[in-house]
This record gives C-alpha cells, structure tokens and sequence, in this order.
C-alpha cells in the first residue's frame, strides 16, 4: 500500500521494528557493549529499557490504528 500519510508510515515503521527477526541480534549486540558479565544490576537495568521501549513502540502502533487509510487491513475506527 502506497504511504498515505506520515502518521501511516510511522505506523508501519514501528511495527516493522517490532516484527523484525534482526531487533533481537541488534538488542544482543547493544546489550554486549552494556552489561559487562556478571553485572546483575546492568542486566536488570538492560532489561527494564529494552521492555520500557518495546512497549513505547508498541503505544506508538496502538495510538495510530484510528488515524490510517480507511481502507488498510489493521484500521480500527477511533472509539471501537
């Protein structure tokens, strides 16, 4: 589907991240250069941003569904 609007494509941005099988090699790759071995209080620092930001993301998804094309397959209107 053609992008319609901005609000359309951050849509489909994020959730394209979210899906993504590579966000778990990037969030691997990030966390190697975060939490040294053995660091618990890194790991659990590590962990609380990485769901803190997934469910940023997925916030970002949810609060855009009322606002694309009409026509997209994941449309829902505002208030259902």
């Amino acid at each position: 589907m053609r992008a319609k609007t901005t609000t359309h494509v951050e849509y489909e941005m994020c959730k394209a991240i979210l899906n993504s099988k590579e966000l778990g090699l990037v969030i691997e790759e990030v966390k190697v250069n975060m939490v040294p071995e053995g660091d618990d209080v890194a790991e659990k620092r590590f962990n609380s941003g990485t769901q803190s930001l997934s469910q940023l993301l997925q916030n970002i998804v949810d609060r855009r569904l009322h606002r694309l094309p009409k026509n997209h397959q994941d449309y829902i209107a505002k208030g259902d």
